[in-house]
């Protein structure tokens, strides 16, 4: 059987991708793991295939720092030889980076499926490059992994089938689960280490090109860390390009009272995480953590594609100006309390996404799926219609269309088998009887 062709290439989809290479090794699915090298340094790669207990890299293409074409047309040149060395039954791809708008193009122009997970997120801001990467990636995908409800719709929305989405859960709720107990062993030592009190520090990630590449909002928001550093120790992992973009926008002297550190280890930044009063981050991840963990939160942008985290105020996007930042953090120091006492359903999911995605991707296997040319010979007109529940059933026992969405009573799109009263949106052409049974 053709294996599975798992890509990554970023500190975040080691994390991310590692529930689910886990579920896929317990399910005997052959696969094999391609690091494009997009982070190269130890401390952003290395150190997290030690934690996560994942094997090296069957390959590593080792495209290292550029341009966004550069880098993702090296990892393209990289993937197609390895797509012909290997001929994967699917093509699996979590995230944002150019690693996955790479795996994406590769996948559609060698004609094997791909499979995105975290597929229908949406920040709506064309000028993050990971707003690109990820719309791209789902205009090309034959499964899309969807975490959240809000996700699933966006898809919809777009016009993705129903057919082709799943509600799989976020896979960073595994890596909580799994990790929470290492985590508490690991409060007192951090802490120590750091000099730290409990609930008496702010911690901050800064790295979007947004906000590192802009030298007006990298100043602002280094003076916002300044003034805050007055109030409570400011502690602050930071990421190369970013201390890079401090020393070439010759801002260094608004860190003096900030605790500057290396990246840290996944489970000691979450050992961090657990015990600040407070996370600035521009990081998406990040979000997601601290939602799940039920710390206050600060996000230093003007928008996210992660909108489930601003629920019960546990998250609040400041942008980049000062003032603001400082009133958002200085209110959130306030809340910590109400925020960790807060008890609900996590929307993120249930931790148990990798064990979905795995399975899902099996499944897929097992059906033969493939990227097939259609036969419209009958029917080279495309046409779209809305019909009703009535009218649909008689058209499916004529094998005559294909579903794509269902709506409820309210206009709002379902995925397929919620119960509501719906009218359903079919594309009109040639499908056999399997296909159609399998739409309903």
């Amino acid at each position: 059987m053709k294996p599975v062709m798992v890509v990554a290439g970023t500190r975040p989809e080691v994390i991310k991708l590692a529930p689910v290479i886990e579920w896929l090794k317990r399910l005997n699915v052959d696969y094999v793991f391609i690091w494009s090298g997009q982070h190269y340094d130890y401390l952003l790669s290395g150190v997290f295939f030690e934690e996560f207990g994942l094997s090296e890299p069957d390959v590593d293409l080792r495209v290292g720092s550029g341009s966004h074409a550069e880098q993702t047309a090296s990892i393209m040149l990289g993937l197609e030889r390895v797509i012909r060395d290997y001929s994967p039954s699917i093509i699996v791809a979590e995230g944002d980076t150019n690693t996955v708008l790479a795996s994406a193009l590769v996948a559609a122009k060698c004609l094997t499926p791909f499979a995105h997970i975290e597929a229908g997120l949406r920040s709506w801001s064309m000028v993050m490059p990971e707003e690109v990467n990820r719309r791209v990636a789902d205009a090309i995908a034959s499964l899309h992994f969807a975490p959240t409800k809000l996700a699933a719709i966006n898809l919809l929305f777009e016009g993705v089938s129903s057919r082709s989405i799943r509600l799989t859960g976020n896979t960073i709720v595994d890596v909580i689960h799994k990790f929470t107990d290492k985590i508490r062993d690991l409060d007192d030592s951090v802490l120590s280490r750091y000099s730290l009190e409990r609930y008496s520090f702010i911690l901050v990630t800064l790295h979007r090109a947004e906000n590192t590449d802009n030298p007006e909002r990298l100043e602002s928001i280094l003076k916002a860390l300044d003034e805050l550093s007055q109030f409570y120790p400011v502690v602050f992992p930071a990421h190369p390009r970013t201390r890079s973009a401090i020393a070439k926008f010759d801002l260094s002297d608004y860190l003096s009272r900030v605790r500057l550190m290396d990246p840290l280890g996944y489970l000691e930044f979450l050992a961090l995480l657990v015990n600040c009063r407070v996370v600035l981050t521009d990081s998406g991840g990040v979000q997601e953590e601290a939602f799940t963990l039920k710390i206050p939160t600060v996000t230093l942008r003007y928008n996210t594609e992660r909108p489930e985290t601003t629920l019960y105020g546990i998250n609040v996007l400041a942008g980049a100006e000062k003032d603001r930042i400082i009133k958002s953090v200085l209110m959130q120091v306030e809340r910590y309390e109400e925020i960790r006492r807060l008890r609900f359903e996590n929307p993120l999911g249930d931790g148990q996404a990798g064990k979905r995605i795995a399975h899902l991707l099996s499944d897929a296997i097992e059906a033969g799926l493939t990227i097939e040319e259609p036969d419209l010979r009958e029917t080279p007109v495309i046409e779209y219609w809305l019909l009703s529940e009535k009218e649909n059933k008689e058209n499916f026992k004529k094998s005559l269309f294909d579903l794509l969405a269902a709506f409820d009573e309210y206009g709002k799109p379902a995925l397929l088998g919620e119960n509501a009263s719906r009218l359903l949106v079919r594309i009109k052409g040639r499908f056999d009887d399997k296909d159609s049974s399998d739409s309903k």
